[in-house]
């Protein structure tokens, strides 16, 4: 029997009013994550979506993407640090969490059709424990901007807490017009130890250092000063980024102030900036950032050349602008250690960076940062391990710079494994490392093979710091790296006396005496 049009119409709307409330129904979910071991209550991230894929917004808990631009995968997750009540959307909904680095992603289906109240407590299964191992974790290069302190206050006391974070570096930088925005700079020593008890991660202070040709081109460069008196004037030089004065002061200026004051000096951004040869030739720098903003340019830029002339350069990174990925490096400090420990610990290179991968690397039981005499041609037994959430591909064993083993990484439950365990015999001189296989960088035919990304959508990568196999004292130099450093240091030298603002004699001297004194530090490396 065929009903009339507008009984019809009736029950049209009415299975459409039904529809519609039961898509604006809610369920108040108390949740919680737990370790799945000890059933301990753990920090960390979780995403909810619907049965259709779409991400649930959820309001009761702080955004990990808060700051950054929409439409980036990190917007899909949210921070929960301790056990809270949602309002969720009553249907079937999937929910996805993980802490830190350290545990599996744990994919549960919740039904809250029909239900008004539910509590769920979601296990995460650890597959590594750093801390249990004496390595501890920092991000070593972070500001914040164009948010209200109480927004940075929570960012800060939840954000590295659920990363798994043990030390966070927050420092200070100053530009021309922009700075008044730059609510991290706000931050005092109080401020940094009332945020270390609230939230459990260790806070340090910072200051980056920093000199550009214009508004972000190349210039001297810049460099973090960790764990300061005070701030180190000028913050920020020239008119490139300070819109007054001249190019006249080299960041060597500041980088020997800060030392003298006992902080750590770190080198931002890989190879950028023009004055990073001569101050790593000089014995100035205790660490270098890579990756550090960005995936700008590759090992080989700083840390190989570095290592091929001779010169200590141990690993580091951090973020920059809020924490937009998992970066951090880890040192061999202990189960624990105060912000100064840890950076006593990152200048004797006991580190490896990553976003994703853990990694163990010994030779003949020797760590990172650790110096190896060859003993009557004996081969070295190396053991390497690493863990990941993702598929990290494989280990690769890194001798003066070229891969010369690997070993692939293998699914175990919902994690990946790889070992190597091989032997080096070697009478020569020469340093080692490992890493998993570089992101792809454009223009660099030797970077093309894609990595997988983390839950951020960022490319993968870990690295540890160099281990120094010498021989009689004398460690692996390679005299044509060496000399290219002389020779580009050289051509930099003249390029600055064209391209800078001098307002005297005495000003040009002082920056372009930066050179010489580098040119001059690696002949006397070369002759001895």
């Amino acid at each position: 029997m065929r009903l009339p049009l507008a009984v019809s119409c009736v029950l049209m709307i009415a299975v459409s009013l039904i529809a519609a409330r039961r898509a604006e129904q809610t369920c108040a979910l108390d949740i919680s994550l737990i370790d799945a071991q000890t059933g301990a209550p753990l920090a960390g991230q979780i995403k909810v979506t619907t049965a259709t894929g779409e991400v649930v917004n959820v309001h009761e808990l702080l955004s990990r993407g808060l700051g950054l631009k929409a439409g980036e995968p990190i917007q899909h997750w949210a921070v929960l640090t301790k056990s809270t009540t949602l309002t969720l959307p009553a249907q079937l909904l999937t929910i996805e969490a993980f802490s830190g680095l350290e545990t599996e992603t744990t994919r549960i289906e919740v039904d809250l059709r029909d239900k008004t109240k539910h509590t769920l407590s979601i296990p995460l299964h650890r597959f590594y424990n750093a801390a249990d191992r004496g390595f501890r974790s920092a991000n070593t290069h972070l500001h914040l901007m164009k948010l209200s302190r109480a927004e940075v206050d929570r960012y800060l006391t939840e954000i590295p807490r659920a990363d798994g974070l043990d030390i966070v570096f927050l420092s200070y930088l100053e530009r021309a017009g922009a700075d008044h925005e730059y609510t991290s700079n706000s931050y005092t020593a109080d401020d940094l130890a009332s945020l270390s008890k609230a939230s459990g991660t260790g806070f340090g202070n910072g200051e980056e250092h920093r000199h550009n040709y214009g508004g972000g081109g190349e210039g001297y460069g810049h460099v973090m000063f960790l764990n300061i008196k005070e701030l180190i004037q000028p913050v920020s030089i020239g008119p490139g980024i300070m819109k007054l004065g001249t190019d006249g002061l080299p960041i060597q200026r500041g980088i020997d102030t800060a030392r003298g004051d006992g902080a750590t000096v770190v080198w931002c951004h890989n190879d950028w900036g023009l004055e990073d040869l001569a101050n790593w030739a000089t014995d100035r720098i205790d660490a270098q950032n890579i990756f550090d903003g960005g995936i700008h340019s590759s090992y080989k830029q700083s840390f190989y050349r570095y290592l091929n002339a001779g010169i200590d350069v141990p690993f580091s990174t951090g973020t920059d602008w809020f924490i937009y990925d998992f970066s951090r490096v880890y040192v061999a400090a202990g189960k624990y250690v105060t912000p100064a420990g840890w950076l006593a610990a990152l200048s004797s290179g006991k580190t490896y960076i990553t976003n994703g991968p853990l990694l163990e690397f010994t030779v003949n039981g020797h760590g990172p940062g650790s110096t190896i005499d060859i003993d009557n041609g004996k081969p070295l037994k190396i053991e390497a391990r690493g863990w990941g959430r993702h598929d990290f591909k494989r280990l690769e064993l890194i001798k003066n710079g070229n891969v010369v083993d690997s070993a692939p990484a293998e699914r175990q439950n919902n994690h990946f494994v790889a070992r190597l365990n091989v032997t080096l015999e070697t009478d020569q001189p020469c340093w080692l490392a490992l890493r998993t296989p570089a992101p792809p960088l454009a223009g660099d035919t030797e970077l093309t093979e894609p990595v997988n990304t983390n839950e951020f959508g960022k490319d993968l990568f870990a690295h540890t710091s160099a281990i120094h196999i010498v021989r009689n004292g004398r460690r692996y130099v390679d005299r044509k790296v060496a000399e290219g450093m002389i020779q580009e240091m050289t051509e930099i030298r003249a390029q600055i006396d064209k391209q800078s603002n001098f307002a005297d004699p005495q000003e040009r001297s002082r920056v372009l005496d930066v050179y010489s004194d580098g040119i001059d530090a690696m002949r006397k490396r070369l002759q001895d």
